[in-house]
């Protein structure tokens, strides 16, 4: 069998998946995106904790009486620790990928990204913290 030839063993060659145009294209990235998700759902804990964190955080910043920016901020900054999550993920998977050994720089690639996450998490819990607790402060004394 040649390696152009399909088998239930044969590893799949990504270069045939490149230069797809129009809606093609439009639909292997929208796959290859749920594809991400699923597995990202599937493996990491972080992730599926972060996401039921968001699926709680967005509904209530879509009814906070804020202003548009900061309900944008509110939203923008659960949606940057998912993308982060994602990342380091990402990150993660190439590198157990080459070796599970014990590397320093996978470990320092590991470490970078893991600190990326915390950085975006921090950012989310200031801003919402900036955003939400004035306003019940205001709340609280106003009663």
């Amino acid at each position: 069998m040649s390696s152009t030839e399909s088998s239930p063993n044969a590893v799949h060659d990504s270069r045939a998946l490149k230069g797809k145009r129009g809606w093609r294209r439009l639909i292997n990235a929208m796959r290859y995106s749920a594809d991400g998700f699923l597995a990202a759902w599937r493996q990491e804990d972080a992730f599926r904790q972060e996401v039921l964190l968001a699926a709680v955080m967005i509904p209530v910043a879509l009814v906070l009486p804020v202003t548009m920016v900061e309900r944008l901020l509110l939203i923008g900054t659960v949606c940057l620790v998912l993308i982060v999550e994602l990342l380091n993920t990402a990150i993660e998977a190439a590198i157990d990928r080459q070796s599970y050994d014990i590397n320093p720089l996978a470990k320092t690639a590991k470490d970078v990204g893991s600190a990326a996450v915390t950085l975006a998490l921090a950012l989310a819990i200031f801003t919402w913290l900036s955003i939400v607790a004035p306003r019940l402060v205001v709340g609280l004394i106003g009663t």
